[in-house]
């Protein structure tokens, strides 16, 4: 009798010689078992599946610069990692204090680099894995070196600090402590991202009796910076070599914003300050500015407001008037102050010039208006706002104050 079963025939047994086969099915059964957990038998062994052999391939082979152990490092030496017979599947370079040096892996995993600056005087630990090939195994490679400790320092300061909202004239200003000498290699140092994205250039400011010689290096826009935007600049001087033998310290960084686009105008000839608020006329004031001549007459240009003080002394001596009976001597409080130039142009409050508010010029450079309108521009304007002087014949130095408007696009981004 036979049955058919998927296709497959099948013959069907009956009595003793079903039994008989039945047994021999069993032994043969038990047999096979036995054979395959024993791992042999008599006439050869069938080999168990989980009884894998190891790999005989070659594990990968890895290799890192700054190798293992290396002291006085240059902080602007890449850190390399390269792998031999497999491909790096992961690359981490930390300081001792944790922090994270960024890198670029190749498309085919056979080496990575670093593209973040390392710092001075700072032990950093390299950690890479790399797959193995043919069934290698994997493998995991550390180096630990220590950058060099500099013979000297030289230190920077920002003008303007996190989370500061700033009029739309405000450039970036890096200060250093000493003249730079490498100074394409402190602008590849240099980031500023936008958003919007602005267009902007960095500017070495040149020698000036306010400015030393490659001290500052000032970032600005093309244009005014939009209103609202936001700004984050990052200097990443800790790696970097400022002057021979002499590098930065760390990494400096700052976030803003830009506010209203505030723009005053100040018609010496007329003897008015109008302020415009994101393109609208807001008000007209009354003021005095500089009496003629080449002493005291008050300068044209684009200036930007750089402090403000609700009270500041004003002493004549600081622009060599020391003589208490010289007619131009002053030493007084003033009110509601906001500085435009180093060599001491401001806007403030001048009671007793009542009279020549709108009709005369009679200070000592500054432009000066009644107490309450003083008060009010005061609390109306911020830092970084523009204050565009025209109708005088004195010209702005570059340098004197927040100057980066008095030179062309092209000449600052050249």
């Amino acid at each position: 009798m036979t049955a058919v079963w998927g296709g497959a025939v099948r013959r069907s047994f009956t009595g003793k010689a079903a039994l008989g086969a039945l047994a021999a099915l069993l032994l043969a059964a038990c047999s096979g078992a036995q054979a395959t957990q024993g791992g042999g038998g008599p006439g050869g062994a069938v080999a168990s599946p989980s009884a894998v052999a190891p790999s005989s391939a070659a594990p990968p082979v890895v290799s890192i610069t700054p190798g293992a152990g290396a002291g006085s490092v240059r902080p602007d030496a890449a850190v390399a990692v390269q792998v031999q017979r497999g491909a790096l599947t992961g690359v981490q370079v930390r300081s001792a204090k944790g922090e994270q040096v960024k890198g670029q892996l190749d498309a085919d995993g056979g080496s990575w680099h670093s593209t973040g600056a390392l710092t001075v005087a700072t032990t950093y630990t390299v950690t890479a894995t790399a797959s193995g090939v043919d069934g290698a195994a994997p493998v995991t490679k550390t180096s630990t070196f220590t950058t060099l400790k500099p013979a000297a320092y030289n230190g920077a300061r920002l003008n303007v600090g996190d989370d500061q909202t700033v009029g739309v004239g405000m450039p970036i200003i890096i200060r250093f402590d000493r003249a730079v000498r490498n100074t394409d290699a402190v602008l590849k140092a240099l980031t500023v991202t936008t958003s919007p994205q602005v267009e902007g250039s960095w500017h070495w400011m040149e020698a000036s009796q306010w400015v030393g010689r490659n001290t500052e290096v000032w970032f600005r826009p093309k244009e005014y910076w939009p209103a609202g935007t936001k700004v984050t600049m990052t200097a990443n001087l800790g790696g970097v070599e400022l002057s021979p033998g002499v590098w930065g310290r760390r990494t400096y960084s700052t976030r803003f914003t830009v506010g209203d686009a505030v723009i005053d105008t100040v018609d010496m000839a007329k003897h008015t300050l109008t302020m415009r608020k994101n393109g609208a006329v807001v008000r007209t004031i009354p003021v005095t500015t500089g009496k003629p001549g080449p002493q005291w007459s008050t300068r044209n240009g684009i200036k930007v407001i750089s402090e403000k003080a609700a009270e500041l002394r004003m002493d004549s001596s600081s622009i060599g008037v020391k003589d208490q009976a010289d007619p131009d001597f002053y030493n007084e409080i003033e009110h509601w102050t906001m500085r435009l130039t180093y060599s001491g142009e401001f806007l403030h409050a001048r009671p007793g010039s009542e009279w020549a508010f709108g009709k005369q010029n009679v200070s000592h450079g500054c432009t000066g208006m009644s107490m309450a309108d003083a008060k009010w521009l005061f609390d109306h304007s911020r830092i970084g706002d523009v204050v565009v002087y025209t109708g005088g014949t004195r010209a702005l130095e570059s340098g004197n104050g927040l100057t980066a408007w008095q030179t062309s696009y092209d000449k600052w981004s050249a």
